[in-house]
């Protein structure tokens, strides 16, 4: 079993020495003269498991250190126990609101240092190993939360037409679209696992509207527009920020960009950008897949009609960054691809 490390922080050579020579037969013993040093020993991929720092430095002192250690996440578990001559009752509470696990005055003990660092040690290894259990537990359950919504997103699909590889497509071109225009790792997650939602509220709508093969009536088409509602009833309202992207992209994927969409008729920017991606990527991937009620638009003419409607149904922007996303989309439809669907593909 490797031995755990422990940072020495005192501006005393002799101080520094005297901790080494308790410390060096069961542990990694590591020393710094200053914060400044401490802080890219700390800060290193090879963290300590434990810091001994003295209160009284020039330049940055112990209690200041103490505060940019805990300050920062990568270094804020780290136990730190002040091994100082500052005695008074006020220097140790101030040592403790700091965050530090312990106080030890000078002239020191060794067997009191030893046994301080040993049960820090036990109760940081038991922290580290409880924290790893919670983090384990939050990603089965996050994954639990993804795949719920993925599948509740293709049961939408199932019901519309008889597929559930348009969500999983769609998702695909609505993160490579996301990343395309800058968009941070995370959000690009969330949107890329929130989209499946976005014909959720189809569920709601009758079989004999939702499966007309003709074209729907006025008083039918009023009824279809619920969608949106319903997808937003279906969703709720939850904290989760993925749970809240999914209701953003339920209710406003069907705005366009001049005003002429629904339910709310907002236009331009007003419209959600998680919204306006995924009006491009849905649109986009059902013209290019095929239909009881239709053929599959080749990829030249899907392509026609988004520069068609830029500016009107799509933000312009984001339908010049789709078009770079191209060579990507052609990849996730060969390898998503609907059991009918034939669509041609560009060299």
């Amino acid at each position: 079993m490797a031995k755990a490390t422990i940072l020495v922080v005192d501006d005393t050579v002799e101080n520094i020495d005297v901790l080494s020579g308790i410390l060096h037969d069961e542990y990694r013993v590591k020393a710094a003269l200053n914060g400044q040093s401490a802080l890219k020993i700390a800060l290193a991929d090879d963290k300590p498991d434990l810091i001994l720092l003295d209160v009284v430095m020039p330049q940055m002192n112990g209690f200041e250190l103490c505060k940019v250690l805990k300050s920062n996440p990568l270094t804020s578990m780290i136990p730190i126990i002040f091994v100082t001559a500052k005695a008074e009752v006020a220097d140790e509470r101030i040592g403790f609101e700091l965050g530090a696990v312990d106080y030890i005055t000078k002239p020191i003990s060794p067997p009191i240092v030893l046994t301080r660092v040993k049960t820090q040690l036990h109760l940081y290894d038991q922290a580290r190993h409880l924290e790893k259990l919670v983090q384990q537990r939050t990603a089965e359950l996050n994954e639990t939360r993804v795949e719920i919504i993925r599948r509740l997103g293709r049961a939408a699909e199932f019901k519309d037409n008889e597929t559930g590889m348009h969500v999983i497509r769609m998702s695909w071109f609505c993160r490579f679209l996301a990343e395309q225009i800058g968009q941070d790792d995370d959000w690009c997650e969330l949107l890329y696992n929130a989209a499946p939602m976005h014909d959720v509220g189809k569920i709601g709508i009758p079989d004999n509207i939702l499966l007309k093969p003709g074209k729907l009536n006025e008083q039918e088409w009023e009824i279809m527009k619920k969608h949106t509602e319903y997808g937003v009833h279906i969703i709720g309202d939850h904290r989760s920020p993925l749970m809240q992207l999914a209701k953003e992209v339920a209710m406003y994927h069907h705005e366009k960009f001049d005003g002429q969409g629904y339910p709310r008729g907002l236009s331009g920017e007003a419209i959600p950008l998680s919204a306006r991606i995924v009006a491009i990527c849905d649109v986009y991937d059902a013209l290019t897949s095929a239909r009881p009620y239709k053929r599959a638009w080749t990829e030249e003419e899907a392509i026609q009609y988004l520069r068609d409607e830029s500016g009107k149904h799509f933000d312009p922007q984001l339908v010049t960054a789709f078009l770079t996303c191209i060579p990507r989309v052609r990849e996730i439809q060969k390898l998503y691809m609907d059991a009918d669907d034939d669509v041609c593909f560009s060299s």
